[in-house]
């Protein structure tokens, strides 16, 4: 098994060494041991949720009926009862999603490559007249989905550790000083009327939407805890650049562990899509953006039972 050191779980975790002395002392740190005067701990060891502050309840308006996701539902329960899908349908499926989830993801930030355009990139092409940045955007997004792939198909439980490595896969090549560390600036989102907490409190904030993101998975359908995961950590604006990006790969991240594909923001909704983010910050009301990721997951179930009648 591979260890950290105490300095290097400081660092990762934005704890203070004492503090995490302390964490281990009330045997909150699970696999740590002590080797000689230095303590060592597990590298896939998850931050500790720091029990000194309480986690107020989540108070969301969410209006939506109970019987909203019934017919969502039914679509999912059709495309489980196929399972294994066939090879062939499958690999296609996958490279499609793969493709329109990066093309649009990217899109909506501002990258400039057309959809044909993202394609050719990710196979290895470059496109004259393209800045390098919108190359490393495109390759570097179909790497986190892949690395997504990968936490599930492992049956991880999403950590910040995994948020900080979905997030420096984002930036790879692209501002390495910052991929996968948590911002140390104050910052405002353009065209927004929500503006993001002080840096300072970024870390204990991203503690606390772990500890709230478990705790909705016992009250919520899976499509609302994965609105509600992006939508909370877009809030919380964590890292300098790349947030969104991040964000709809966590969102992804809840929907695909829980059987649906992937759900894939267009970029003509770009607007509504942001007024439906800022509505949430702003007031608390995910109900728009809910709507609009249960509308999105349900394009995706249908698209994948077309192609496997």
């Amino acid at each position: 098994m591979e260890y950290i050191s105490l300095k290097q779980a400081s660092e990762l975790w934005n704890i203070s060494e004492r503090r995490i002395r302390r964490l281990i002392q009330e045997n909150r740190i699970e696999g740590a041991i002590k080797i000689g005067n230095a303590w060592n701990i597990p590298i896939d060891t998850n931050k500790p949720i720091d029990k000194r502050y309480k986690i107020e309840e989540d108070k969301f308006i969410i209006n939506i009926s109970n019987d909203f996701f019934e017919e969502l539902d039914e679509k999912k329960a059709i495309l489980d009862s196929k399972r294994p899908l066939p090879k062939e349908t499958l690999k296609s499926l996958e490279e499609n999603f793969k493709l329109e989830w990066t093309y649009n993801s990217n899109a909506i930030e501002g990258n400039t490559l057309t959809l044909k355009e993202t394609k050719v990139v990710l196979e290895g092409i470059t496109i004259g007249g393209k800045t390098m940045r919108e190359h490393l955007e495109a390759i570097n997004h179909k790497e986190a989905i892949e690395f997504l792939e990968e936490l599930i198909n492992d049956n991880s439980e999403l950590s910040e550790i995994d948020i900080k490595n979905i997030h420096a896969l984002v930036l790879k090549g692209i501002d390495d000083e910052n991929a996968g560390r948590y911002r140390t600036e104050n910052v405002i989102i353009s065209g927004a009327s929500h503006i993001p907490p002080e840096s300072v409190i970024v870390p204990e904030l991203m503690e606390k939407l772990i500890y709230r993101y478990d705790e909705w998975k016992e009250r919520y359908h899976p499509i609302i805890v994965a609105a509600l995961l992006h939508a909370e950590f877009v809030k919380v604006h964590p890292f300098i650049d790349g947030n969104g990006r991040t964000a709809r790969l966590l969102m992804n991240f809840e929907a695909m562990k829980n059987g649906y594909p992937p759900i894939i923001i267009k970029t003509k909704q770009r607007h509504k899509y942001y007024d439906a983010l800022d509505k949430g910050a702003m007031i608390g009301n995910y109900t728009d953006f809910v709507r609009m990721v249960a509308k999105q997951a349900e394009e995706m179930l249908d698209l994948y039972l077309k192609l496997i009648k």
